[in-house]
């Protein structure tokens, strides 16, 4: 079932590499502040490349002025997370977050089989607005779009 407004984060745990490999549990990551998570089915990729993230690096003080952490998750490992974010340049407090297994994208409902090209199980592209753990604002993109999913579509859209 896919994640609604009004539904709590499910409680998972994420990974990222800052000076050594860290555990973020999903309950400590969102709990007590306002955030967006979007999602990219790969790092590296052509438009999670060219478009998306660079949204978000672009538009990242504009989320902050309004109190709003931006997070990137891919069902990519830890090291590859680490190595796009030098190299798209994130600034810090843009946390690149690895769901390397899948289990905060299974919990979310949000999955989809990219076995045709290779890539096995990713994530659908996607951007939640999340309150203290809750989903104000769910934002999945169509097979091959990209639009709701996008920074400037998400601050636009952001709810009281």
């Amino acid at each position: 079932m896919t994640i609604h407004v009004g539904d709590r984060i499910p409680e998972v745990t994420l990974k990222r590499i800052r000076e050594g490999m860290e555990t973020i549990d999903t309950q400590a990551l969102f709990d007590g502040r306002k955030a967006v998570l979007f999602a990219v089915p790969g790092a590296f990729t052509p438009t999670c490349s060219a478009r998306h993230l660079p949204g978000y690096i672009e538009r990242f003080e504009q989320f902050r002025s309004r109190g709003i952490d931006v997070f990137c998750m891919a069902v990519n490992d830890p090291f590859v997370m680490q190595a796009w974010g030098k190299a798209q340049s994130v600034p810090d407090g843009l946390l690149m977050l690895s769901d390397g297994n899948g289990d905060l994208t299974r919990a979310l409902g949000l999955e989809m089989d990219a076995s045709g090209s290779g890539m096995g199980m990713r994530s659908r592209r996607f951007a939640l607005y999340v309150n203290n753990g809750i989903v104000r604002a769910v934002h999945v993109e169509e097979p091959g779009n990209f639009e709701v999913s996008s920074a400037e579509y998400v601050l636009a859209h952001l709810p009281e």
